[in-house]
């Protein structure tokens, strides 16, 4: 694994410490995977006084390549979740957080074991154990930790085509009789505060994609002086930037601060996360016109930093997340501004 720094992704004004000087830079998953466990050891969970640090720790790798901070980032957030528990992670091991629902086969919690298939489960054949949501016989919806080594646990082949992201594969995970350990009380993991600083933190992942394309426009506006075609994406790119690192900014300082709890904290999260998004789309837009085709085309790193931000970002829901965040402001009762 490398020992050289990459350059910072700063919450703070100005780019100031633009250097996180003991953060190696891995190259392949499994020096990730390497990094996410030094750095889950090191006590850096959200509301513990450390947010920003955190989450410029991973816009810092996702600004490096995407896949890293992928990889990195749910690691981290297990262990958060694991500390919120009151439980310990398993040490030495790795950790993915598999929480998305949906098909035909719906995972179900039945004496003592998982049985059904879990969509979306990101580097299930390359990690240790994961925390995995899935409803019991009454319906409720609950959080457990399984052994990913488990001879019950099958990882579907074959289904991950994306071109973004190629190294994460997020295929379906089958489950016969796996045995399961429940954490939290059915309906904690949704309802604690750690779920909204999560969000943040995946948020905090696509601001760093973002930041590794608009790079390339810098640089290239550097060598274009004098064409203010190419200035003008670069203000425009920078405005937007701007914009989701105060976001991120003061995100990080309201969960230190306690003040993002309860609807506060998913009214925080949503927003943080469409500021994020919006930035996104805008940076990957305004960088295909100011550099045209030829990177995406000859530039593997670039056209690496487009395809997997254009992938992950779509965690984002886009206009049904903007419709949630209306909703809760509604629920809310009163006048958010």
């Amino acid at each position: 694994m490398s020992i050289t720094s990459p350059p910072r992704v700063s919450l703070a004004p100005f780019g100031i410490d633009r250097r996180l000087p003991d953060l190696a830079t891995p190259q392949t998953i499994p020096e990730a995977l390497a990094l996410a466990i030094d750095l889950g050891g090191n006590g850096l969970v959200p509301g513990d006084g450390k947010t920003a640090e955190l989450w410029e720790i991973l816009a810092t790798l996702a600004a490096h390549d995407l896949a890293i901070a992928r990889a990195v980032e749910p690691h981290l957030d297990a262990v958060a979740i694991l500390e919120q528990a009151a439980q310990h992670p398993v040490p030495g091991a790795t950790w993915g957080v598999f929480a998305a629902e949906g098909g035909d086969d719906p995972l179900i919690y039945a004496d003592g074991a998982l049985t059904g298939t879990k969509p979306w489960c990101s580097l299930a054949a390359s990690l240790d154990r994961a925390l995995v949501t899935a409803r019991t016989v009454s319906g409720d919806r609950q959080l457990y930790s399984v052994d990913l080594s488990h001879p019950g646990i099958t990882v579907e082949q074959g289904a991950w085509h994306s071109r973004g992201l190629a190294e994460i594969p997020s295929g379906p995970v089958h489950f016969a009789t796996v045995a399961a350990t429940p954490v939290g009380a059915p309906g904690w993991y949704l309802t604690r505060p750690g779920f909204a600083w999560g969000g943040i933190a995946v948020a905090a992942c696509w601001f760093g994609g973002a930041v590794g394309i608009a790079r390339a426009v810098f640089d290239a506006a550097v060598l274009r002086s004098t064409d203010t075609i190419t200035t003008m994406h670069l203000g425009a790119i920078d405005e937007s930037i701007g914009s989701a690192r105060r976001a991120l900014a003061e995100a990080s300082a309201l969960v230190d601060a306690g003040e993002a709890t309860g609807r506060a904290g998913e009214i925080l999260a949503k927003r943080v996360r469409a500021t994020v998004a919006n930035t996104c789309d805008l940076v990957i837009e305004r960088a295909g016109r100011a550099l045209g085709p030829a990177p995406l085309a000859l530039d593997e790193q670039h056209a690496k930093r487009v395809a997997d931000l254009t992938v992950y970002v779509r965690q984002h829901h886009a206009e049904r997340d903007e419709a949630s965040l209306g909703a809760k402001l509604l629920d809310a009762g009163e006048l958010p501004w």
